[in-house]
This record gives C-alpha cells, structure tokens and sequence, in this order.
C-alpha cells in the first residue's frame, strides 16, 4: 500500500484555470483547494489548509499501490494523470471549461457554467475506481448538507455556496457532508464527473451528455493551445517559457484582465512559521515585469487588457494609490487570520486578506510609471485624463521621495530609506520626464528632472557601500539586498557598471545558497520571528544581471539549476528551499514565472544592456 504523507509537498500539486476559478490537484487525483467564480472567493475545498476540516474532492484507484505520473496536454492547462495499477492502468483528465470571449462578447459569457470536469479512463486491464467528494465552504467553517437528487446527480449547498456534482462514478445515498462511490473500468471504458458552482438561491441541477463534456474538453483544449501558440518567443528553453506564460494566463482574471500572485493563500514560506500571506490579489509592483514579459512574448492583446484594469483601478487621488487591489479593482483588503485553521503542516495563522495593502512602499509610484512608459513605447495611448493622473503621481513622489518606507518587500517592521525604493522613486521621475518629452506634454519637467538628478546624487553618495562598491539594503546600512539587482534591469546603471557588478558578486557569494538567492537576511529586520528560503525570482534576476553583463555560461548554468526545481508539470513556488529542494510558499506564483521568462530573453540576448521596458521591446525586435 502507498505511503502517502498528510499534507504532500507544494510541489505535488497542479495548477486548473478558467480565468476566473483555480484548483489545485495533487499527484494523487486530490483536488486540496478549489475557488469559483474568483480567485480570492471562499474555497469549495480547502484541506491543503487543513487537513480535517476543510475538504477535498478526489478521484484515484481504490488500490493504493499505483504509480502516478502526470502532464499537461500540450500547450494547455488540461491536466492528465496516469495511474499504473497492478491489475491495469487508469488516465484522469482534469480541466476548467474554457474558451476565449468572441469578438464583441463580454467575457462573462465565456465561462458561463463554472464548471470542473473529471474524465476517468481506462487504457489497458481494469482498474476499480473510486471517488470522495467532502465539500467544506468558508474555509471549512460551513459543512454543507448534501442531497441525492438521483442515482448520477447530488447537490451541496450551505451559506452562500452550492455545488452540482453530476457522476458516472456511481455512489450510494449521500451522507449529509460527504458522498463517496466506485465503479471498476475495463480497457476502454470511461466515466465522468461533472462539477458545476451556483449560487443556492439559483440552484437548477443540469446533466451534461457524454458528447458535450467531450465537446467542452475539445474546446477547452484547442483554446489553450492556439493561446499558447501565438507565444513569439522561440529560444532554447520555449516550453519553460509557454508553461510559465500559460501560468500567467490562468492566474489572469478574464473579465478585468488583473493578473493575481499566486493562486494560493498562507502556503508558508517556513513551514510552521508566521510568514503565511494572501496573494490571491494584484500588485501595481507586478505591473511592469507583467507588461514586459507579455509584451515579450507577443502577448499583446493581455497586456493591453492589464493596463486597462490598470487605468480603472488607479483613478482618483494619486495620494491615494494602493500597492496592490482586488482583481475587480478593490482597495479594501482587510487581513483577517482564521483561527480555526491549523495552516499547511501546521502553519499558522492562516490569513485572508493583505494588510500590507495600507503600507507606504515608495517603489510602487516608480512601477507605476515605467508600466506606462512601457505601455506606451508599445503602441498604447495616454489620454488626458490618464496623463493628469501620471502627473499627479509626479507630485506625490516630489512630496514624499525623502520618507522611509515598508519597501519592496513589505517588512513589518520600522520603515527605513531602502535603497530599491528610491531608486524606483527616481524610476518614476525618469519615465515621467520621458514620457513627457516623448508626447510634447505639459507638466512640472524642471521640477521632476531636478528631483530625478537629487536622488541619483543622494543614492550614489549613502546606498553604495564604500568598501566593496555594492548598493546596499538601506542608507546607513552594510546589508545587501536582492532587490538591488534589478537596479541595472531598471536602467539605473547600466549592467557593466562596477558596482552592478559588485552587488551581483555579492549578492551570489554572501546572500545566495549554491547561486539560490535569499532576498534579504532576515535577522529580525522586518518585524516577523522565522526564516524563509530563497526566492525564486531573485534568483532568476542574478541570471538576468548576468547574462547582460556578459557572463552568459555563468547565467546559463544557474539557469538551468533553477529548472530542475520546477515541479513535474514545469510549475514554481514563491520560494526553493536550497537545502530539501522544496518548493514553499504560495503557489504558483505569478512573480517566479515572470522571472523565468525575463531570465530566458536575456540568455537569449546577453549583449543588452537596458531599462526593462527597452529590453521588452528589444526582444520583439
């Protein structure tokens, strides 16, 4: 019998999408955590939290003793699990219906079912299978009540959530919290299982034939695969680099075009430590790393749909920006911890909601802006309204560039002068001054030029440290911080530049295991007790730095170590655990797969050496 492990590693799991729901799905056909309609709604399941109270819904063979391996179909994110038996072997295919909205269709239309289906298929012997579903709503605070409608169709329903589960696993009278059956499938026979969200005041229980769910899994398959084929990019390591834009596309809300961290809430970044967050939400500071790498890869239409929800979002007050919204837009993200959950191998607290949303990060106003210098060297339009708005923002940073801030990495501990934060302060002046000069707009030029000078002066004479030539964490301060390495791919040094170089070397010798980079050493600086591991686009941006500085089999070389901890289906976390090789926190993550791609384009383009909008549109050169 299988020894399997409660809680399997983050790695096990992979990622469904429908541009509006996501699941994760375990090696062990385990669906751990399953949100509808939004990424950031109240999960169906929930165990990969806790592992009693919160549910699963999961598919496998009723002997244990089998040999899973699994892929994506290609170009896709339909998921196909292989289970090989002793009495023969088993084929689970798992996807979120899915197609792109039509000309002129709203994007609600395109996904008007919410629904998740699971094909099971036997290709040779006979496998018996079986299947649980054990819905938990609310994070596991609501036990819904389940009911037997017919011999192939159960309801779920409690609070503000109801499921239909409709099967050709067959399954006995449904318990009140849970049903489970089994069924035995001979070579070429199949079964499968349909699960549809609704809302329980519109609950309407609908069957699907055997040729619409073959017909919705076609459609779903050849969406994803003409999506991924349109990628431009044609290097050496293109499927890393269509996996990951297909990460990006599944982690982007259909109907806003935002684009979230991760799919996950409070996966930790030490396993039984506090630092467990929500990032099921998008950060401005995303913004131009997201352009770029969709812009890079002939994504155009997506960033053009980001920046749109970008324009929406951040109207009103410049005082008033937010580090990051909901995917709708919203800007009250409450951080609430849920007592009741044990966390991920008993990581608390679990928490919903980000309150670094009302931190003071001063390098969001410098991502905002080389978002909009990017847009707009890509074709796109500042209007009036939105140039006032960018100008607005100018004056913020003239008020406030002086201030410490929580900085990139959103310490909660005391603010301090970070040295990434005023540089992106002086990012900010930068594009403005360009975009300015660029378009012949009106505005306070002197005043932003000026500014943008007094900082670079401020920066070079307090965040270098003297001895070794590195920019450092903060002013006054000897500690380096990975941050710093996207000073160069920012375009405020260039990547010869010695002390690029310097903080590079650094960074790799004292901040990095084996070339895996920490961002920063903890030691109780940011206000949280714990350790965390490397983080894995900082690891990606050591590549970037030196592939453009010209040490290409160097760059290379770290590059394809940080493949190999990928998960089998080409997925990454927030963090690689340099020592276990674990994959930590929360998963997967938007900014690890956007470091792949940029790490990728400047392997292919090592020469270059240039601000992260200009390197974006180099590459589509």
């Amino acid at each position: 019998m299988r020894n399997v492990p409660i809680y399997p590693p983050i790695a096990d799991y992979a990622l469904l999408s429908d541009c509006h729901s996501c699941a994760l799905v375990s090696t062990d056909g385990s669906i751990d955590w399953c949100t509808f309609h939004r990424f950031e709604a109240r999960p169906v399941f929930g165990r990969i939290l806790d592992w009693a109270k919160a549910g699963f819904f999961r598919i496998a063979p009723v002997d244990d003793d089998y040999e899973p391996t699994r892929r994506y179909l290609p170009g896709t994110n339909v998921l196909e699990t292989t289970f090989r038996t002793r009495t023969g072997t088993l084929v689970l295919t798992d996807f979120f219906c899915f197609r792109m909205p039509l000309p002129g269709e709203d994007a609600h239309s395109a996904h008007p079912d919410h629904q998740l289906i699971r094909i099971a298929r036997c290709t040779e012997g006979e496998v018996a299978v079986k299947v649980k579903l054990v819905p938990r709503f609310d994070y596991g605070l609501t036990t819904p009540r389940l009911e037997t409608r017919a011999d192939d169709l159960v309801v779920a329903y409690g609070g503000a959530d109801a499921l239909v589960l409709q099967s050709e696993l067959p399954f006995g009278h449904a318990e009140r919290s849970a049903t489970q059956g089994n069924r035995t499938l001979r070579a070429g026979e199949e079964a499968f299982v349909v699960l549809t969200y609704q809302l329980p005041h519109e609950l309407e229980p609908r069957r699907l034939t055997r040729h619409e769910v073959h017909a919705r899994l076609e459609e779903t398959r050849a969406t994803w695969a003409a999506w991924a084929d349109r990628c431009t990019y044609d290097g050496p390591y293109r499927e890393q680099v269509v996996r990951s834009a297909l990460v990006l596309k599944a982690l982007t809300n259909g109907p806003t075009g935002s684009i979230v961290a991760a799919a996950t809430t409070s996966l930790p970044e030490e396993i039984g430590g506090e630092r467990n967050w929500d990032y099921r939400f998008s950060w401005l500071r995303d913004s131009a790393l997201t352009l770029n790498a969709l812009f890079a890869t002939g994504y155009t239409a997506e960033a053009h749909a980001y920046m749109a929800w970008l324009k929406r979002t951040t109207a009103g007050r410049a005082s008033e920006l937010q580090i990051m919204y909901g995917v709708g837009g919203e800007r009250l993200l409450p951080e609430v911890e849920l007592d009741w959950l044990e966390g991920y191998r008993g990581s608390r607290p679990v928490r919903i909601g980000n309150g670094a949303a009302q931190q003071f990060q001063l390098d969001t106003f410098g991502e905002l802006l080389d978002t909009a210098w990017l847009y707009r060297r890509h074709g796109g339009e500042i209007d009036e309204i939105f140039w006032d708005f960018l100008s607005r923002v100018g004056g913020v940073v003239l008020e406030k560039w002086r201030e410490p801030d929580q900085g990139i990495w959103e310490i909660r501990g005391e603010p301090k002068h970070f040295v990434y934060s005023k540089v992106m302060a002086w990012v900010a002046l930068d594009r403005l001054v360009k975009l300015a000069e660029e378009d012949g707009r009106e505005g306070e030029v002197e005043a932003w030029r000026a500014a943008r000078d007094e900082i670079r002066e401020l920066i070079e004479a307090q965040g270098v440290d003297p001895e070794t030539g590195a920019f450092v964490q903060s002013f006054g301060s000897s500690s380096l911080d990975a941050s710093n390495l996207m000073i160069p791919i920012v375009g405020f040094v260039s990547h010869d530049d010695p002390r690029a170089r310097a903080t590079a070397d650094r960074i790799a010798d004292e901040l990095s295991a084996d070339g895996f980079v920490y961002r920063y050493v903890t030691d109780g600086v940011d206000g949280l007790s714990g350790e965390e591991a490397t983080f894995a686009i900082c690891s990606f941006w050591l590549v970037e730095c030196l592939a453009r500085a010209g040490e290409g089999e160097r760059a290379r070389e770290l590059f394809e170590r940080l493949l190999g901890f990928c998960n089998d289906v080409g997925l990454l976390a927030e963090e690689i655990d340099p020592h276990s090789g674990e994959l930590i926190g929360n998963f997967p993550q938007a900014f690890s797969h956007l470091g792949l791609i940029q790490a990728a384009i400047a392997l292919d383009l090592p020469e270059l050496s240039m601000s992260s909008m200009e390197s974006g549109a180099a590459t589509e050169a």
